[in-house]
């Protein structure tokens, strides 16, 4: 008898998931070293070792410079367990108010991950308000 072992998050997939934070920290046409720092953190707090960030960071960029949707990268999370998806879009709002301000770029990007993630509006407000609340 053969038991499907649960999927674990490979490196493939953390890379996907570290362009698709990249993608948030560009979307505004400034990608500051505090959205690099909020990113590779977050990377480790879901499971890259330290050793591999420099070159998951590295590999994540040159995929998000090369494509053009954000599906590609949304897959991953999306499968993910409620906790590191929770993580993942705490991420998104930190990255984004990590300047004080979203744009309408920004919150765009957001309503649509919501609902590409299967993440409910309530859910998703309330990160948002813990993340602005901190960022006072």
């Amino acid at each position: 008898m053969f038991f499907k072992k649960e999927k674990e998050i490979i490196n493939t997939d953390l890379v996907k998931i570290c362009a698709l934070l990249i993608h948030a920290a560009k979307i505004d046409e400034h990608f500051s070293k505090k959205e690099e720092e909020i990113i590779k953190q977050t990377m480790l707090r879901i499971g890259a070792k330290n050793d591999d960030l420099d070159t998951l960071f590295h590999d994540a960029k040159k995929i998000e410079e090369n494509s053009n949707q954000i599906l590609t990268f949304t897959k991953e999370v999306k499968n993910m367990d409620e906790e590191n998806k929770i993580k993942i879009i705490e991420a998104l709002w930190r990255i984004i108010y990590s300047n004080k301000e979203a744009d309408i770029y920004e919150t765009s990007l957001m309503r649509r991950l919501g609902g590409l993630l299967y993440v409910d509006n309530k859910v998703m407000g309330d990160i948002k308000e813990k993340i602005i609340s901190e960022n006072l």
